[in-house]
């Protein structure tokens, strides 16, 4: 019927490789699948964390497969410094209305979501995008990519049945500790895994505050550059760590996912 209003778009959650802020990156067919990337040429309109870093990652892309539109003339928008800060999930404060951002996926057309690495709305704002979306009668679809969190754990010989991602830790040093101690005792006593991350420059004091706030034998996984050609996975206990001395710690450039369990 004529001026019937169109069925919404599709929102896509794209993926992208983990080396955001790294010196080194790998090739992007190395870690996304092509149909990943097939996809991501194809869309014209984006929701993503910062425009300039989601136009160098579709560079990338454009060297694979050539993109629908050329760099400047794709339509994007940024979600508000505020769901950057404080996440956009209910309770976070910064939580907001996104559905004007959809306004192109409303009118019938595909859009990508993503963030700056790994998987957009995990450990990343973008959930109230994904939420409006699903409000709005649209279909959401994640497509394929590395997930630092799940390669972490995988690799971690830890319980991956029940685990947690627990997000940031405190700053202040003793309500951090005391934060350490806290996720340790429920790691024992439940037997459920404790992910957890950092800013890239905290990762040294962070991993500090584990070797000393810990008990011996619980066991303290450190994965760091994962998918990078450096990358590496260490899970031993923490009498294990202080043995090995600075020599085993993170340093204060590359992105660390830590585990702490049984």
């Amino acid at each position: 019927m004529s001026g019937a209003k169109p069925a919404p778009g599709t929102l896509y959650l794209v993926p992208g490789p983990l080396d955001f802020g790294c010196d080194a990156q790998v090739p992007l067919d190395d870690v996304l699948p092509a149909g990943t990337l097939r996809r991501a040429a194809a869309l014209r309109h984006w929701i993503c964390e910062n425009a300039r870093s989601l136009r160098a990652y579709l560079k990338r892309v454009d060297a694979l497969h050539p993109l629908a539109l050329p760099l400047q003339q794709l339509q994007v928008a940024e979600l508000p410094r505020q769901a950057h800060k404080k996440g956009d999930h209910p309770g976070s404060g910064g939580a907001f209305d996104a559905s004007a951002l959809l306004a192109p996926l409303l009118a019938g057309h595909d859009m990508g979501l993503a963030s700056e690495a790994g998987m957009p709305a995990i450990a990343d704002p973008g959930s109230s995008v994904v939420r409006a979306a699903h409000d709005a009668g649209a279909r959401v679809v994640p497509l394929v990519g590395p997930v630092s969190l799940l390669l972490a754990l995988a690799a971690s010989g830890l319980n991956g049945q029940e685990f947690a991602f627990v997000g940031y830790l405190p700053q202040d040093a003793a309500v951090r500790g005391q934060r350490i101690r806290e996720l340790e005792a429920l790691a024992l006593r439940q037997g459920q895994s404790q992910l957890f991350i950092e800013t890239p420059y905290r990762n040294p004091a962070l991993w500090q505050a584990l070797l000393q706030q810990l008990k011996p034998d619980t066991r303290l996984v450190l994965a760091q550059g994962l998918t990078l050609a450096d990358g590496q996975v260490r899970s031993l206990n923490v009498r294990q760590w202080r043995a090995l001395g600075a020599a085993a710690a993170p340093d204060n450039r590359t992105p660390v996912v830590f585990a702490l369990g049984r």
